[in-house]
């Protein structure tokens, strides 16, 4: 279900829309790669298959159920949809995707690198690691199950020759954590290219995420 049902579709739609312009604006999404989603009703509504984000309206969205069904009037969703559909069904928490291929992420993608604890900003992720789960074929029940597995634990994670993802309570969530990733695996590369990174160790990786569960504004009683 809809995490958030005083949205209505028109607006849902602006918003992946919205979410969409600007991870192609922020050079996250190199061409016509990439995809966004959002979780709505019983389905996801999520960009559509090889265009542009620039040249879209939000009647260009496309909304499909969670057993995969579409509006006939609709674009063909992106190639990925079957794992943003099995991303909202093993993550109840989750109710926006970005997908992208931004460069340095990518980079360590294709070099099967995952992103360890080099910096301690790794854990903006959820974890200890940006993991990096098994090259599939794009758009298979195979990539599906690595993906939901990569992000049983974590808030993004790298995909094995393709790129990353990262999810969270909104678009504008989603597309900041994937902006940090990117910046994140930027450094790590940096990092490589100079020598062997020096890892933080666990206990430290775990004192840093307690930090992170309290830091920000919270509201004042």
């Amino acid at each position: 279900m809809d995490m958030d049902p005083g949205v209505d579709e028109d607006e849902a739609r602006r918003e992946v829309l919205e979410t969409a312009v600007a991870m192609s604006r922020r050079g996250l999404s190199p061409g016509r790669s990439g995809n966004v989603s959002r979780r709505f009703g019983e389905g996801m509504l999520i960009t559509p298959s090889g265009l542009a984000y620039e040249a879209l309206n939000p009647a260009d969205i496309v909304w499909v159920g969670t057993d995969g069904a579409r509006r006939s009037a609709e674009w063909k969703p992106s190639s990925e949809w079957r794992f943003h559909l099995a991303v909202y069904a093993a993550r109840p928490d989750v109710s926006a995707i970005v997908h992208t291929h931004s460069i340095h992420a990518t980079v360590l993608a294709c070099a099967r690198r995952e992103i360890p604890a080099f910096h301690y900003m790794v854990a903006v992720a959820g974890g200890k690691n940006i993991p990096l789960v098994p090259y599939a074929t794009f758009g298979t029940e195979e990539l599906s199950r690595h993906v939901v597995k990569g992000l049983k634990k974590r808030n993004a994670c790298l995909m094995a020759n393709h790129g990353q993802i990262a999810v969270g309570k909104s678009g504008d969530a989603a597309l900041e954590l994937a902006a940090e990733v990117e910046l994140l695996a930027e450094q790590y590369w940096k990092v490589l290219s100079i020598g062997k990174a020096k890892v933080l160790d666990d206990d430290e990786m775990e004192r840093v995420l307690e930090l992170f569960a309290g830091y920000g504004q919270k509201a004042q009683g």
